[in-house]
């Protein structure tokens, strides 16, 4: 992929991040940095912590040391909640939507932190409150074009394959309008036809909307494939960071994760 500029922004950052339960380290002195037009992975064998990286990012998890900066502001202490207002989006290894809903309103649902509306309000039915809806129908609409899901706009979630779920998940994320994403393992159980769709989205996501995302995936062809750089974790440790082409060459990396041949 086409190399970033050297100015480009920094977006998110954490530095010294520790994370341990009772005596179980989980992530020991963990540093690393995502720029704004950027696709990082993050790599490492299953135990190696990456997901509990991923919830120290969007406040899940408390680190007991260390720090995260998005954009520039110290965000360690943000609750999750705000940090969803403050545009962290993340779409989860397990499905997490409503399965007795319709695509459309799963993608409304994850309008919620940008509506105005309270509960009684919108049964009330004011006119701004019917205009606000309108709005952010609008923005569904658009998402629901962009990630090709116009054939099921209307179908019951719990109904679709699981390929497609994965879809309306990450369309969800994208209702957030987040600044920047965090996919935790959004390809597992795709086969080869629906993890190809998946990368083409989130190369689109980087390249058109110019959302920085944060991957996490086992699947080494596409991550070697789609990212600009590539960190790798092993035991809670931070042992390598660089582009694909030198982590896949890396003696180290290839002991931890990638297997000797």
């Amino acid at each position: 992929m086409e190399q970033l500029q050297s100015d480009d922004a920094v977006t998110l950052a954490a530095s010294g991040i520790h994370l341990s339960f009772g005596r179980i380290q989980v992530l020991q002195d963990v540093s690393f940095h995502i720029r704004q037009h950027e696709i990082l992975s993050i790599i490492g064998p299953n135990g190696a912590g990456k997901t509990s990286l991923m919830n120290c990012l969007s406040g899940f998890y408390k680190p007991q040391e260390g720090h995260i900066a998005f954009k520039g502001k110290d965000i360690s202490r943000v609750p999750m909640h705000r940090r969803a207002h403050l545009g962290i989006g993340r779409t989860f290894q397990g499905i997490q939507l409503f399965p007795h809903m319709t695509v459309l309103d799963n993608l409304m649902a994850g309008r919620h932190v940008r509506m105005n509306t309270n509960f009684l309000q919108s049964f009330i039915h004011w006119p701004w409150v019917r205009r606000e809806e309108v709005t952010h129908r609008r923005v569904v609409e658009e998402i629901i074009d962009f990630l090709e899901m116009e054939f099921i706009r209307d179908g019951i979630v719990g109904e679709l394959g699981y390929g497609l779920r994965k879809r309306v998940d990450l369309g969800r994320a994208l209702a957030l309008e987040p600044e920047i994403l965090i996919m935790d393992e959004p390809m597992a159980g795709m086969n080869v036809e629906e993890k190809e769709d998946m990368a083409r989205f989130i190369i689109d996501i980087q390249e058109y909307r110019k959302i920085p995302i944060i991957l996490v995936e086992h699947d080494m062809e596409v991550v070697m494939d789609i990212s600009n750089r590539v960190a790798v974790l092993e035991w809670g440790h931070m042992i390598a960071e660089g582009p694909p082409e030198e982590i896949k060459d890396n003696p180290r990396v290839i002991n931890a994760y990638l297997g000797e041949e």
